[in-house]
């Protein structure tokens, strides 16, 4: 039989349906398997541990010592960054500056204030009225017009943000002299060709391409700064792990008193983390074409990653225009 002898039904057969498998991640369920069992571990913990005392720390998470030394924290953080980032910009400056003397300065300094620990540097501002217990203002080495004590003119919580806004300025300046340095060079040559002076180039042109390389680290040392607070506790200023240990030494309570303190601190640097996470977002349209998702449309993209794609029926197939994509 010749081949145009053979049924129309037969030739217009439409092909058979092809359905793609996924690939199995076998591995990946094993790891939510254990990661589920940990997790079911852990609450039960949570749950029937009767030294836990949650109504202890439901009765005591708000209490006005606890709330007042929140207070304190969030103070400390906000004026420390404020010293660190003011400090390290000047720092970097001159770190990059052809003078030698200033960046000589400015390299003593960051091997003073990054070699040391920062609970000695506390300890050492705290104490520091036993080297010098009068501080005067006059001629050098000559008469002074007035002066004053030392602990009177650096109380504790001065001390406290000394110790913590100038070892700051030490990585601040690390960070602002990467964010400078990774600018092309060719700008700076662009600007001195135009006639701009050294501090008109770094203000107008080198200072706003690098603060998408300075935000993001400077978000991160905030969450930091927010955590190393809890060290001026040695020198008794009543912050929020103060003021824990000081309720915990009446009441014996030790372990639900720092499990408030850890629900205060998880809550603060959530709001943190998630404030930077937008900042980094503003700052990356410089450089990506498309901004990274946020959490909620990535959640919305999950979900809808897991609906059934429905399959092109054999009709749907022949009345697609040819060429089309399939």
């Amino acid at each position: 039989m010749a081949p145009d002898d053979t049924p129309a039904t037969t030739q217009q057969q439409p092909p058979e349906e092809i359905r793609a498998v996924p690939v199995r991640h076998p591995g990946r369920w094993v790891a939510v398997a254990v990661l589920a069992v940990l997790a079911a571990m852990f609450g039960h913990l949570v749950a029937t541990n009767k030294a836990l005392q949650l109504s202890v720390v439901r009765q005591y998470v708000f209490n006005p010592a606890i709330t007042h030394g929140v207070v304190v924290t969030l103070e400390l953080t906000i004026l420390s960054m404020l010293i660190g980032v003011a400090g390290g910009i000047l720092l970097a400056v001159m770190r990059l500056s052809p003078n030698p003397v200033l960046s000589g300065v400015s390299w003593l300094y960051l091997w003073v204030f990054r070699g040391t620990p920062v609970l000695v540097q506390l300890l050492v501002w705290n104490f520091l009225g036993a080297l010098v217990p009068v501080v005067s203002i006059g001629v050098p080495f000559g008469p002074g017009f007035a002066s004053t004590s030392y602990n009177t003119l650096v109380p504790t919580f001065t001390a406290a943000l000394l110790g913590l806004g100038l070892n700051e300025a030490a990585y601040m300046a690390e960070i602002v002299r990467a964010g400078i340095l990774s600018v092309d060079e060719g700008q700076n040559e662009a600007a001195s060709s135009l006639g701009m002076t050294r501090g008109q180039t770094l203000r107008r042109i080198v200072l706003p391409q690098a603060m998408r390389m300075i935000i993001p680290p400077t978000g991160n040392e905030i969450i930091s700064m927010l955590k190393t607070t809890s060290l001026v506790s040695v020198i008794a200023l009543e912050e929020l792990t103060r003021a824990t240990e000081d309720i915990y030494a009446r009441t014996f309570q030790n372990i639900p008193m720092l499990m408030v303190a850890c629900c205060w601190y998880l809550f603060l640097t959530s709001l943190l983390t998630i404030a930077q996470y937008y900042v980094e977002r503003h700052y990356a349209r410089g450089a990506n074409r498309e901004l990274p998702p946020t959490p909620w449309q990535r959640v919305r993209r999950t979900l809808f990653s897991l609906r059934r794609q429905p399959v092109p029926t054999a009709a749907a197939a022949q009345a697609a225009p040819p060429g089309a994509a399939r």
